[in-house]
């Protein structure tokens, strides 16, 4: 019996030292060294994130949200596939929100319940702003990946955008078309009833008048109107240089092909509801010419744009568009966020998002601002063939 504990201390004391000591293999690793003493994971811990997406998977507005869809799972396959982000893995839960804030607030609500880490969407800034309150108030960091409107970041420090703001690309492009196109006078059509399209309208009353062109017509409608005819002939009748609309996908559409059926041939300018090839193809011979600014051309000569590029049309047999760029760009800006915070502690994580600074990325090099908003160069499209090229 003596002998028996005896060789029962030995190995005890074997063990004890054995575990004070560590193991040399540094590619081993279990529940054990995971963490460190603080309870912080250990530097080279696999990092295991629970991100929700929620898209506007259906719907009036549903083009944007599979297009970033595609964007998302582009991402998701380099980064959980091809170990594109080294020790990161990333568990994905996408919903649908239909366009609607009702039905977005009990997405959000859900994937809180199921211990989301952060949330990507939703996809219409109307909803982003009745959705990221909740987001706030749990403090869980949300990134908009085409948020464009006022307000989206004011809602607090847990909200983030890699979408640049229409207050950033509206200017350019009215820029743009008065160097190029020198118009004096304008017509202005927006929808009084959603987020996006109010304040874009906004913003682009105000470049405008600092552009000195004269708005000779204002008209407001709904973004479930179907018939503009009313108001594009009162713009007709007013005969401005250039016509200025802010909706989304669907007003845009019959906005452009009814303003051709009355005869009105001059430029188009519309803002971020525009930018999708969705339009072009709805739209056919009455979208050439349009112009819209954007945060990302597919002639864009950033290596990692053109080998997006190449990969999505690989994947999925058609070209990306902005929404696509800005939804795989989003996944990676996570991703880096989640790779420097080492783990998924939600104010690490938050605190990570806010110093990224210079990330190439899709977008081109990136930032967040000191206000959570997305800083990098925009670009001017024409719609010429079908296609959006460069305007100049």
């Amino acid at each position: 019996m003596r002998r028996t504990f005896g060789c029962l201390a030995i190995v005890l004391a074997c063990l004890t030292l054995f575990i004070a000591c560590g193991s040399d293999n540094s590619d081993t690793v279990d529940s054990l060294d995971s963490t460190t003493s603080t309870g912080s994971p250990a530097p080279n811990a696999p990092i295991e994130a629970n991100i929700g997406f929620v898209l506007t998977l259906s719907g009036p507005s549903a083009v944007f949200g599979q297009s970033q869809l595609k964007g998302v799972q582009l991402a998701l396959d380099e980064i959980n596939k091809e170990d594109a982000i080294p020790s990161l893995k990333i568990q994905a839960t996408i919903r649908d929100d239909a366009g609607d804030k009702d039905q977005g607030m009990a997405v959000f609500r859900e994937l809180f319940s199921a211990g989301t880490h952060a949330i990507i969407g939703p996809t219409l800034s109307n909803t982003a702003l009745s959705t990221d309150p909740l987001a706030q108030a749990e403090q869980i960091p949300v990134l908009g990946v085409s948020n464009t409107a006022f307000g989206i970041t004011d809602i607090g420090n847990f909200i983030f955008r890699n979408s640049l703001t229409e207050a950033d690309v509206v200017p350019q492009t009215i820029a743009a078309v008065a160097d190029k196109l020198q118009p004096a006078t304008a017509a202005l059509l927006f929808a009084n009833d959603e987020a996006f399209s109010r304040s874009s309208g906004e913003i682009m009353r105000n470049a405008l008048q600092e552009h000195n062109i004269q708005i000779l017509a204002e008209y407001q409608f709904s973004t479930n109107d179907t018939d503009f005819r009313s108001q594009l002939e009162m713009v007709r009748e007013a005969n401005p240089d250039i016509l200025i609309v802010s909706a989304l996908l669907t007003p845009a559409t019959q906005i452009v092909i009814q303003s051709r059926e009355l005869g009105l041939n001059q430029p188009v300018v519309g803002g971020n509801g525009f930018n999708t090839p969705q339009l072009l193809a709805n739209a056919g011979a009455a979208a050439e010419g349009i112009i819209v600014g954007a945060a990302w051309n597919i002639a864009s000569e950033n290596a990692l744009s053109r080998e997006f590029a190449e990969n999505f049309r690989s994947a999925y047999n058609e070209d990306p568009d902005q929404f696509a760029a800005q939804a795989y760009a989003g996944v990676y800006i996570m991703a880096e966020a989640l790779k420097n915070a080492k783990g998924t502690d939600a104010e690490t994580l938050r605190s990570e998002l806010a110093k990224i600074r210079d990330l190439n990325t899709v977008l081109g090099s990136f930032s967040f601002s000191d206000n959570r908003d997305a800083m990098h160069d925009a670009v001017v499209q024409q719609a010429s063939e079908g296609k959006f090229i460069i305007f100049e």
